[in-house]
């Protein structure tokens, strides 16, 4: 055999699986279809956000959570309902214990550190045994997402040099070798060098090919995201009809290939039509990669409107119901909506998705990240503003409507039609009881000291000059994730069509739907999906070098 752990895909899950082989003294080939430059994967561009359960920084900021409350909030969101979940199911309950059990403490000693305030996302659908995190858990890592690969990165490149691993790049699997009805390695067609930065499309020029033996073969090459065309086809009936129009959260790499091929051989997918995508999406003024997405992380007082300018229903507010939302959205007619905020707000609860747009968590800056609290929009946020085609910033509501008919449909927006619904909504802003569902979760979350610290502006009129400008901002659908993936055993390894493990084949990541086969179910409350691949990839590659 040319080794005895082959791992597919050199994004995070895919390197986990790599280090814990290679720990338990495992010969490990990691082969990756992107250049060198591309290690890392879809990990490198994440904000580094995750799940935990009653860790110290949520007892520092005040929030009781516990193994039971995640569980409500975790299967309340799931809503399994399928003899597919089987596997899924019993892989939620084990990524809960590790979320509120060792999963801190292993990543800590690994040198992982997190930033002190704890983001409240995915606030939920306004159900007790609902959808939505019920306290705040978003724990995001300093350094975001090369915060997150770097243990895994240096441990693995420490390997390479023992020896015990090879990186083996520009390889990209067409297939899987089966004997006996046992995967024992993997078919890989060289693709020519590449200089193309990372993120950016390669080359798929062919220079040969190689047929590669191993005992085992863990597949981490992720999702569909970054393919439209087979995230159209697998589009849900229960979300409406599929956007004609989407931007991409993730690289053109991430296109569901490997998928196929592991299907091919064995492997059982389930759960396809269950996704994650955004509806908060801006096109990116400075794109890394072809129809490049950014997703704004919205604190919850921007008014969001449908294309047409009527106000999206409680609880569809901002950071509350992704998929809600998006099921709402989609029976518009509409690909967009728009959120209609004020400089105050922006100042305060806007936020980038992505490392590239947070350089002082990314770069550990802490002079940077003092700016956070001073006055003005941070700066990528403030570069939107100025560059982004999806910004408008105006004086007066006259004006904002005319600068939104331009860059929307032309005259969906009427400017007396807004301004009744924002007169509305500012009249409950003059008393302290009110029924405008929105101003009263506002008024609720800012008991949290860190919504009243850094993420949730002080209730005020949309329409007051002193908190202006006005500002509009267009939302694009943003694809992201795949909650679907190979059915998987609770050690990873793939499950045959007919119930069987199939010998050799392991799955990791969101290759695996983050562990079974969509451990999510149709819902995520955010942070799981580092923390997924962390746990998968940890958990196949302990079991594949067996």
């Amino acid at each position: 055999m040319d080794a005895d752990v082959i791992v597919v895909g050199a994004g995070l899950a895919g390197l986990v699986a790599a280090v814990e082989a290679a720990d338990a003294g495992r010969r490990v080939i990691v082969v990756e279809q992107e250049p060198e430059q591309s290690l890392g994967g879809q990990a490198f561009w994440s904000l580094g956000g995750l799940f935990l359960v009653d860790s110290p920084e949520q007892r520092r900021m005040g929030v009781r959570d516990s193994r039971a409350l995640a569980a409500q909030d975790w299967f309340g969101s799931a809503q399994f309902d399928r003899s597919e979940d089987y596997w899924p199911r019993r892989w939620a309950e084990a990524y809960l214990d590790f979320a509120a059990g060792e999963k801190r403490a292993w990543l800590h000693g690994l040198g992982v550190r997190f930033f002190p305030v704890v983001g409240w996302a995915e606030r939920g659908d306004g159900r007790a045994d609902g959808h939505g995190n019920s306290v705040p858990r978003f724990h995001l890592t300093w350094g975001t997402g090369p915060g997150v690969l770097e243990p895994f990165v240096r441990r693995v490149r420490a390997h390479s040099f023992a020896g015990r691993v090879r990186l083996l790049f520009r390889h990209r699997v067409v297939g899987l070798l089966t004997e006996a009805g046992a995967v024992v390695g993997v078919r890989c067609e060289v693709l020519e060098p590449s200089s193309a930065p990372r993120g950016t499309a390669s080359s798929r020029a062919v220079e040969g090919d190689v047929e590669l033996r191993a005992s085992a073969v863990v597949v981490a090459s992720g999702g569909i995201g970054g393919n439209h065309d087979l995230v159209r086809r697998m589009w849900p009936a229960r979300l409406g009809t599929p956007p004609s129009s989407m931007i991409a959260g993730v690289p053109a790499y991430v296109d569901g290939r490997m998928l196929g091929v592991a299907e091919e051989a064995g492997g059982r997918l389930i759960n396809g039509d269950r996704m994650w995508h955004y509806v908060e999406g801006l096109r990116n003024w400075d794109p890394v990669w072809e129809n490049h997405g950014i997703r704004i992380l919205p604190g919850p007082s921007s008014v969001w409107l449908d294309a047409t300018g009527r106000r999206l229903p409680p609880p569809l507010f901002p950071g509350f119901d992704t998929l809600g939302t998006l099921r709402h959205l989609r029976g518009t007619g509409y690909d967009y909506s728009w959120f209609v905020l004020t400089q105050k707000i922006i100042e305060k609860e806007f936020a980038l998705s992505g490392s590239e747009q947070n350089p002082d968590l990314t770069g550990k800056d802490l002079r940077l990240l003092l700016g956070r609290v001073r006055g003005g929009a941070p700066g990528p946020i403030a570069a939107f503003m100025k560059h982004g085609a999806d910004f408008v910033v105006a004086s007066s509501l006259g004006e904002l409507v005319e600068g939104m008919n331009r860059i929307g449909e032309p005259g969906l927006i009427s400017e007396g039609a807004l301004r009744d619904v924002l007169e509305a909504r500012d009249r409950e802003i003059d008393n302290p009881f009110g029924k405008d569902a929105q101003v009263m979760f506002l008024r609720g979350h800012r008991r949290y000291r860190g919504d009243r610290l850094i993420r949730v502006a002080a209730p005020h009129r949309i329409l007051d000059p002193a908190a202006g400008p006005l500002i509009a901002v267009r939302l694009n659908i943003l694809t992201r994730k795949t909650l679907g993936g190979l059915e998987t055993d609770l050690s990873g390894q793939c499950m045959s069509v007919s119930g069987q493990r199939v010998p050799g084949l392991f799955a990791a990541g969101e290759a695996a739907g983050f562990g079974g086969g969509g451990m999510m179910g149709y819902n995520a409350l955010e942070g799981t999906f580092l923390g997924g691949c962390l746990f998968s990839g940890r958990v196949a590659g302990r079991a594949a070098a067996g």
